[in-house]
């Protein structure tokens, strides 16, 4: 039998109307979807980010024989999430268990972690697969992007990229590069802090998989980092709108070509407040840089303007 039969195609209420999805209902700019979100352009607004669950609920329609399978197949984990947990002093039925009963479960439970991991291969997924949800969970990132994460870290195993390097240093690269290969507005040095390696294992790590696997990286503008930091810096509308002209205006005239994109972002906010409190240093620590980064790509971004 056909999917679309069991399924049929009807309205679906999480898909947005046409307003809802070319327009922000904050400043009315264009709202895109980005994974499992719609993030306006303009001004950065998450619009929506859950959507239903349109799969199968297996399980049977009298109370004693219902049955739940568990949580789908996902790239997330080691064995792609088909492992089995025993529990701990009740039955499936909630009523305790006799204490012989509890000391063979915990003998089981001590037997099946250590035959969960068929190779050394194994064991070194689970712990790549484990750093990685735990930066991607710190820097909130979605689901889809740890997905990819992990992908990418299975590939670099079985190309020998993990001979002669850290385990923790790959996971964080391998993060790092979904990030760019999404275009999101993230740098190394944020992932690198969360790492436990230094910035510059990571970074080459991450060179390493950019040289080997080919990423599909794309280049990250100055306008994408604007949003970001004016929500840090609590900076009006209006001001973010000025700024993400300016960066579109110096990126048309070639000058942010070989500049790091946070710190002209930066500029381009130091640029929009002027004679407002907004400072150098203020956009400095923000974008994680020096004022006299700033001040430089502020005289650039003066020639472009004017």
């Amino acid at each position: 039998m056909p999917v679309s039969d069991i399924y049929p195609t009807t309205f679906d209420e999480d898909v947005p109307t046409e307003k809802t999805t070319n327009h922000c209902p904050e400043c009315d700019g264009r709202v895109t979807p980005s994974g499992d979100e719609s993030v306006c352009e303009d001004c950065g607004l998450v619009v929506d980010e859950r959507r239903l669950d349109r799969g199968p609920e297996w399980g049977g329609y009298d109370e004693d024989e219902r049955r739940r399978t568990g949580g789908p197949r996902t790239v997330a984990r080691h064995d792609r999430g088909l492992s089995t947990t025993i529990g701990h002093g009740t039955d499936s039925r909630g009523n305790q268990l006799s204490r012989r009963k509890r000391r063979q479960l915990a003998r089981m439970r001590r037997e099946h972690s250590r035959g969960q991991y068929e190779s050394k291969a194994d064991r070194n997924l689970m712990h790549g697969f484990t750093e990685i949800r735990r930066i991607v969970g710190a820097l909130s990132l979605g689901n889809s992007l740890r997905d990819q994460a992990c992908s990418l870290f299975r590939t670099a195993q079985s190309e020998s990229l993990l001979r002669g390097r850290s385990i923790e240093g790959i996971a964080a690269a391998c993060v790092y590069a979904a990030i760019r290969c999404n275009g999101l507005p993230r740098t190394l040095d944020e992932v690198a802090a969360l790492a436990q390696v230094c910035q510059p294992r990571v970074k080459a790590c991450y060179k390493s998989l950019n040289s080997e696997l080919g990423l599909p990286a794309k280049p990250i503008t100055p306008r994408e980092f604007v949003p970001q930091f004016a929500s840090e810096l609590g900076v009006p509308d209006r001001l973010r709108n000025e700024a993400r002209a300016f960066a579109s205006q110096a990126q048309e005239a070639g000058v942010t070509v070989g500049v790091q994109p946070s710190g002209f972002a930066a500029a381009c906010l130091y640029k929009a407040g002027e004679g407002t409190m907004l400072g150098q240093a203020d956009v400095a620590a923000v974008a994680g840089c020096s004022t006299a980064t700033v001040r430089n790509h502020w005289q650039t971004l003066n020639e472009v303007v004017d």
